[in-house]
């Protein structure tokens, strides 16, 4: 198979900070942001260039948030046919105005671009910070962000009607403060070898009739199963070669519908009992206002004991406090308990501002 491919023109009514660009002139724009722009513009020069090479594949980073961050291969039809099935799941047609918050070295950063060159978006690029819509004066229709963007930036989003959610699970005290937003908000489960996101599930839903967790939902022409694990496998032909077989732990409502569980990697085995750290966490969330994660360490009586990490300056009254509300916590069983709690000033973060629990944990304990 030749590893040729002829780069489909930019749709007529694709606008980059307001302008049209051609394919030609695209590159003309990528060299510009690479010699003159902001660091975040370079990397939205170079993927362009990148991108309109007469290569059928892209070389893209994973994020590092589940694994050693590696480089992978993706077709770029897939990536175009991901941004079709973007356009039908969450109707956004020609002429959507979009912004562009997340950097362009990642999946999702990537996508947007892809998203506004073939489906005809008007695109417009900020400085993808922890606060993105501080410097924002206009609405938008469309967004994307991380869940730690998204906790800056609730007093703003009236700027935006529709904004995805993604790199993360959304903790249940920012569920509560999402509740009466008028954007439509949806969290999106995916990764970068599907191309960004497969699956999303609305987070401040109209009408609020139940209090059990709702299920992500497929976008078109993707199916899904499950292993002998429990962990899901996804079949999506529009953008995937082979079947993914993934580490999440799901439970499958029907055929086009999931409940997500946890990562089978991170399941602690402590003195026999299954614990799902995330399980847990979302438990934690619900008292817990700062950042914070739970893993296990070596027990020499258990195998792994639970362990939580909050983000926060030490102090005994602080360390005692968190103690006292865990003690009190009836929704967690005495296996779900932490045996012990370590307060930590800055969690480290992986480049696109994710938690990195392992190098936390190292330079906490080392």
């Amino acid at each position: 198979m030749t590893n040729k491919y002829k780069i489909p023109e930019t749709h007529p009514e694709f606008r980059l900070n307001k302008h049209h660009f051609t394919n030609t002139e695209l590159r003309q724009v990528a060299y510009s942001f690479i010699k003159e722009g902001e660091p975040y513009e370079e990397k939205i020069g170079s993927f362009l260039l990148d991108w309109l090479k007469p290569s059928a594949y892209l070389e893209v980073q994973t994020s590092g948030s589940t694994g050693r961050p590696k480089k992978i291969k993706l077709k770029k039809q897939h990536m175009i046919n991901s941004a079709i099935a973007t356009s039908k799941f969450f109707d956004l047609p020609a002429g959507t105005t979009a912004l562009l918050c997340l950097p362009a070295e990642y999946i999702g950063g990537k996508m947007m671009l892809v998203r506004a060159m073939y489906l005809g978006w008007q695109l417009d690029t900020v400085l993808p910070s922890s606060n993105p819509l501080d410097q924002v004066f206009k609405v938008y229709d469309f967004s994307a962000m991380t869940p730690f963007q998204l906790d800056n930036s609730i007093a703003r989003l009236h700027l935006l009607r529709k904004l995805i959610i993604g790199g993360g699970a959304v903790s249940p005290r920012l569920r509560k403060m999402l509740v009466d937003v008028d954007t439509k908000l949806f969290e999106t489960y995916g990764m970068t070898e599907t191309c960004s996101h497969i699956a999303a599930k609305r987070l401040n839903p109209r009408k609020k009739k139940k209090k059990s967790p709702r299920p992500f939902k497929l976008l078109p022409n993707v199916s899904i199963s499950q292993d002998e694990r429990g962990c899901l496998i996804i079949k999506a032909p529009n953008i995937l070669d082979e079947e993914i077989f993934t580490n999440d732990v799901v439970e499958i409502v029907t055929y086009k519908k999931f409940h997500w569980k946890g990562r089978y990697d991170n399941v602690i085995n402590s003195g026999g009992i299954k614990l799902y750290p995330e399980e847990i966490e979302r438990k934690l969330n619900k008292e817990l206002d700062h950042r914070f994660f739970v893993t296990s360490m070596p027990d020499d009586s258990l195998g792994e004991k639970l362990v939580l990490f909050v983000e926060d300056d030490f102090s005994e009254e602080t360390l005692e406090n968190l103690e006292k509300t865990i003690r009190q916590m009836k929704s967690l069983s005495k296996y779900e308990k932490p045996k012990k709690i370590y307060l930590v000033e800055k969690f480290e973060e992986t480049p696109n501002g994710k938690i990195h629990r392992e190098n936390t944990v190292r330079s906490k304990v080392s």
